[in-house]
């Protein structure tokens, strides 16, 4: 027989199913504007890639020596957002910061659908797009194999690995919540739900083998997701080109992917908060904590970016000085500047805890934080390719209206399959944020009975009666 507190209890539990499952069925009015705009963005990319298809890469701008350009930093771009899902769910999850449990599903959403997006610009990148297999690991009808010595080939493996694990590990951790959905769904929903749930039940067996694989998948991830971004660091730093042959480019890739990715991960907070009503999941001190987080990986950002400049300016390397200073005066230099203002300075207002506390405020701070991370992938790609050894090479480039139209539609791209994620599955893991309820009911009865034990306590040792110490 349940006592008062127990019948408490399933009524909070219940209104927490309740609030999810309502926010899958009835969202705002401006989700669905923001469903239509995200569609218009795709169509804009369509037309862009037709037009590409059919000319060539010539309104693209791509030549010699400007092989790589918008696309490769967009690339580099999407995947440093991708960072962010496995940072709250498999790090923060292994330190058991119970603050994550009602923001991490959507980060982990994030993580896929941004690898999604970042796989489709080294394809967009080749120009004959039939032929994007040729970086596939097998042999062809010649008996030739891809070189392995290639970056671009370890990129392949790397990503399609991250995909699969990061998918696999947003799968896993839902398969509660869609046990729960599949128990309160109708119609075509019942029956996916049915099938995705895998039969489960919420017995204990269930329980102990769920909580080991999800553990084991937070241990395997948190190496995986380094190793993905360092990686894509390699692209760049095993060639000679100057600005490009740094040796800090691994933990300088994998901190910006890192601020790159809670920055979004603050971005869609916000909306989602407004969207879906979650004003009592997603609530301010959880936004504090992130905005924390943020500020803390902005300041390491920033570090690493005074290394390489002081390292390149006490160096002996007469290209990298010329770059930096090209850099710093040259044609791109409104984008470096703006780059260190987004990525440097912008962060400080997180360091305030009003500002941390207004919604409209974290959300433009979070799109300037990625303006800056995008300035910074763009910089890391067009001045060295504009200013390399050889002087024939010397061109500024900037990127064609073609090219902004496919990033534009990337955007598009990644917001479309967000909210479609978001309108099917639960955004906010129900069985963790009851956990961390019931956690937090169990430590204010501890504290309120260690309360009255010492109330009790001085009590007895006042009138005379012996206390704790007197027994």
């Amino acid at each position: 027989m349940y006592n008062e507190k127990d019948i408490n209890e399933q009524i909070a539990w219940a209104k927490i199913n309740a609030d999810v499952l309502r926010s899958m069925e009835n969202p705002r009015k401006s989700y669905w504007v923001a469903i239509v705009i995200c569609i218009l963005m795709i169509a804009c990319a369509v037309f862009a890639e037709y037009i590409q298809y059919t000319v060539g890469m010539g309104p693209s701008n791509l030549n010699n020596p400007h092989m790589w350009d918008m696309y490769i930093a967009t690339f580099v771009f999407w995947i440093g957002m991708s960072h962010s899902g496995t940072l709250l769910s498999a790090i923060l999850h292994l330190i058991h910061a119970d603050w994550r449990k009602p923001i991490y599903r959507f980060a982990e959403a994030m993580t896929t659908f941004s690898l999604m997006t970042a796989g489709i610009f080294p394809i967009i990148h080749l120009g004959r797009v039939w032929n994007m297999y040729w970086v596939l690991p097998y042999v062809s009808d010649r008996g030739l194999w891809p070189n392995f010595r290639s970056p671009l080939v370890w990129d392949a493996f790397a990503i399609s690995t991250y995909l699969s694990a990061s998918m696999l590990f947003l799968f896993i951790g839902m398969i509660p919540d869609l046990a729960i959905c599949r128990d309160n769904a109708r119609g075509w929903r019942k029956k996916l739900y049915t099938v995705l749930s895998l039969g489960w039940s919420g017995n204990d067996r269930q329980w102990r083998n769920f909580r080991k694989i999800y553990l084991l998948m937070a241990c395997f991830l948190i190496p995986l997701a380094v190793s993905v971004h360092s990686i894509v660091s390699a692209d760049f730093a095993m060639s000679i080109m100057p600005g490009w042959h740094v040796t800090t480019f691994p933990p300088y890739f994998v901190a910006g992917a890192l601020y790159s990715g809670c920055a979004a991960i603050i971005t869609l907070f916000v909306l989602l908060r407004y969207f879906f009503r979650f004003e009592e999941y997603m609530t301010l001190p959880i936004m504090e904590k992130t905005a924390k987080l943020t500020f803390a990986i902005a300041m390491v950002w920033t570090y690493l970016n005074l290394i390489e400049f002081s390292s390149v300016w006490y160096g002996h390397d007469i290209y990298n000085k010329e770059l930096l200073i090209d850099k710093a005066t040259g044609a791109y230099a409104w984008v470096f500047w703006t780059m260190l203002f987004c990525g440097s300075v912008v962060p400080f207002a997180l360091a305030f805890q009003k500002l941390r506390r207004h919604m409209p405020t974290m959300f433009v701070v979070s799109l300037l934080l990625n303006v800056g991370m995008f300035f910074e992938r763009w910089m890391i790609v067009a001045p060295t390719l504009s200013m390399s050894h050889s002087p024939h090479q010397w061109d500024v480039m900037w990127g064609s209206i073609v090219e902004w139209a496919i990033v534009f539609g990337s955007l598009g791209w990644f917001g479309l399959l967000f909210l479609i994620f978001v309108k099917v599955f639960p955004s906010v893991s129900m069985y963790e944020v009851k956990e961390m309820v019931f956690h937090r009911q169990r430590h204010l009865v501890n504290e309120d009975a260690a309360t009255k034990f010492h109330r009790r306590s001085d009590d007895k040792t006042t009138t005379g009666e012996p206390g704790l110490e007197g027994a």
